[in-house]
């Protein structure tokens, strides 16, 4: 069976899918709804056999079409997939984050109980291959996770069209757009659902100079989170948005009875500073409590996965995972409930950070991002 994508939304990050789905095998992209001039203009260079629509009632109305992505900016995602649900209810991977604020999630849960076919929730992390040789080895050398620690030292937000990503409303804040990543990994990783969340976090540095139609940014680009897990594990986040030249991006490390394992994930290629050479290799690294000693191992991704995009090839093995679901030969490995719960840790630690409370699941009510 042959994937014909139907794709709505083409900026930077749906630039990347285009890219990752043309190395699919019998995938291509047949149809692309992207209002902006610009980004439709490098859309039509990365997939030149699609044809481009103004509307989701036009894309699905072409026959061919049999799978979707939806790449648009955040705010637009669950309208999108209620539009679709209306219509033509064909298979799904919508990225991140699922919806935006609080009030949605009962749209979420109406839309979960009727939707007839697979909806995969983009979470690229878990698909990273040093994070997924973590998540693989996990249990055996820790003797069971009690404590996870992520830690992500980054560049600034980077410039999307519009600006939508500068600001709370849109995006449902910074531990909601660029964080539920890291919360889904947590739930994933340990086996459990969040009890309860801690948080600090604010703007510190970045984009407080800018002004956008008269509003100046008030999107955060530091936090620290702490959750405690129903298995009484406990997670941390550590956020830094101001770090670009940090050697490593994402450093994720497990321990347990038996010992730690931790993996080192650089960031895209194309921000490494070319006078230091080559950019660092990914590494796992795991060091059992007896015998003492790390032993390191190193994860070479295919230079051409690396170039398709900035998240360590993980788009390319997500698209691999969610064609087999479409093909019915595979699980939705990511469902709504993920994404629903990757967000609602987000606005948990945002309210948190805001109110400096920590906030319990049982009892929670999730104030809107402003």
């Amino acid at each position: 069976m042959k994937l014909n994508y139907g794709v709505i939304g083409c900026g930077m990050m749906g630039q990347e899918h285009l890219r990752n789905i043309a190395l699919l095998p019998d995938a291509e992209v047949a149809v692309i709804l992207e209002p902006d001039a610009t980004m439709r203009a490098r859309a039509a260079e990365a997939a030149p056999g699609a044809i481009f629509v103004r509307t989701i009632e036009e894309l699905l109305a072409v026959d061919a079409v049999n799978c979707l992505l939806i790449a648009s900016p955040n705010q637009y995602h669950l309208g999108q997939l209620e539009t679709v649900a209306s219509i033509r209810p064909l298979p799904v991977l919508v990225e991140k984050p699922l919806f935006t604020h609080a009030e949605e999630m009962r749209r979420v849960e109406a839309l979960r109980s009727v939707y007839p076919a697979p909806i995969w929730v983009a979470m690229e992390y878990r698909y990273m291959p040093p994070v997924a040789r973590l998540i693989g080895e996990a249990d055996a050398a820790t003797g069971g996770i009690r404590m996870l620690t992520i830690r992500e030292h980054r560049f600034p937000f980077l410039q999307k069209v519009g600006d939508w990503n500068r600001f709370n409303s849109q995006t449902g804040g910074t531990l909601v757009e660029k964080c539920c990543h890291f919360f889904d990994l947590m739930r994933h990783i340990l086996k459990s659902d969040p009890v309860r969340v801690m948080a600090s976090g604010g703007q510190a540095v970045n984009h407080l100079d800018e002004v956008h139609e008269g509003r100046t940014p008030d999107i955060w680009d530091h936090a620290y989170v702490i959750v405690d897990f129903a298995s009484g594990a406990r997670a941390m986040l550590e956020l830094c948005m101001f770090a670009e030249g940090a050697r490593y991006q994402e450093e994720i490390s497990a321990i347990g009875p038996t010992g730690k394992i931790e993996c080192k994930v650089p960031g895209p290629g194309r921000f490494w500073p070319e006078h230091l050479g080559e950019p660092p290799v990914a590494q796992v690294i795991i060091s059992p409590r007896e015998p003492r000693g790390p032993r390191k191992v190193e994860i070479p991704v295919d230079p051409e996965l690396l170039e398709a995009g900035d998240h360590n090839g993980s788009t390319f093995y997500q698209h691999l995972r969610f064609s087999k679901s479409v093909r019915g030969d595979g699980p939705v490995e990511v469902s709504l409930e993920d994404g629903c719960w990757a967000v609602k840790m987000g606005l948990a630690a945002q309210q948190s950070a805001m109110t400096g409370k920590a906030v319990e699941f049982s009892t929670m009510k999730l104030a809107a991002a402003g």
